[in-house]
């Protein structure tokens, strides 16, 4: 059944309008609206959340050169790659955990919850932006990667699906740990300090800017746990020619692996979500 038919039950024979469910979703619809319009007017959140990545490939890709060592890969598409990956990351984690900061600190998730509307539609709202915006920003360095670094795309449909897997999950994993986060944040000054700090040391670590491989063994063990070093792995395997596996630590993709750990992360997400999510900040009355 699709999203708008979900309102409509059957009574007799006849199609009628369940009220519950036909105004959860004329309130999920109107907080997607609010939510999408609030990113898009927002100069901050599209600096720094959706052109950022798309700043750093250009920047970076024109610097690096030459190719991965024991491949003959170019490095700047196992870069390309691994910045696909952070820039979903950066929409569905670092935008999405700030704005629930902001929002919980200047009590307006608060009156949400007291108004009306159904509370289902403050998270459907922020799963639409982050499956709105997290789609734009993979268009927008798919298309930088493709136009001014010849990245190739997908050459098999078994690729093709693959990214759609390895970005659905990582999403999804990624904002519900963002909703988790945001309980962490004491208030909105703080909030951008305290999100880009570990967004930033994972860049490091998880294999987006140097081989994966070459990093110490301590670090690629702290990566393992969590999603970035996952998503990056699942997207050089759909980008980066087959023989690249190789120097991945495995020796193969492990694409089982990247779809388990992703999906646990997800689990993990939900779960944490429902035990710290909180509609008051502690400065609210």
């Amino acid at each position: 059944m699709s999203a708008p038919n979900a309102a409509l039950t059957q009574e007799g024979g006849a199609v009628v309008l369940d009220p519950v469910r036909s105004a959860v979703w004329r309130a999920a619809v109107s907080r997607s609206s609010v939510e999408l319009k609030s990113f898009f007017r927002n100069r901050q959140s599209l600096v720094f959340t959706l052109l950022l990545p798309v700043v750093l490939l250009v920047v970076l890709g024109s610097i690096f050169s030459g190719t991965v060592p024991g491949t003959h890969t170019d490095f700047k598409q196992m870069f390309i790659a691994g910045i696909i990956a952070c820039g979903v990351m950066s929409v569905s984690f670092n935008g999405l955990a700030i704005s629930i900061a902001i929002e919980r600190d200047t009590g307006m998730i608060r009156r949400l919850a007291s108004s009306p509307m159904p509370k289902s539609a403050y998270f459907i709202g922020k799963v639409a932006r982050v499956a709105v915006t997290g789609t734009l920003e993979t268009l927008l360095l798919l298309a930088v990667g493709v136009l001014a670094f010849g990245l190739p795309l997908p050459s098999t449909a078994a690729r093709w699906e693959t990214l759609v897997w390895v970005l659905l999950l990582g999403a999804v994993a990624c904002t519900l740990l963002a909703v988790a986060f945001s309980s962490l944040i004491p208030n909105a000054r703080s909030a951008s300090a305290i999100v880009t700090l570990p967004f930033l040391v994972l860049q490091f670590i998880s294999g987006v800017f140097f081989p994966y491989s070459q990093l110490p063994s301590w670090m690629q063990t702290v990566a393992a746990l969590f999603p970035l070093k996952w998503m990056t792995q699942g997207l050089r395997s759909v980008f980066l020619p087959g023989d690249f596996a190789r120097v991945e630590p495995a020796g193969v993709w492990e694409l089982d692996r990247v779809a388990l750990v992703l999906a646990a992360w997800c689990l993990a997400g939900l779960a944490l979500s429902f035990l710290t999510f909180r509609w008051r900040g502690p400065n609210v009355r």
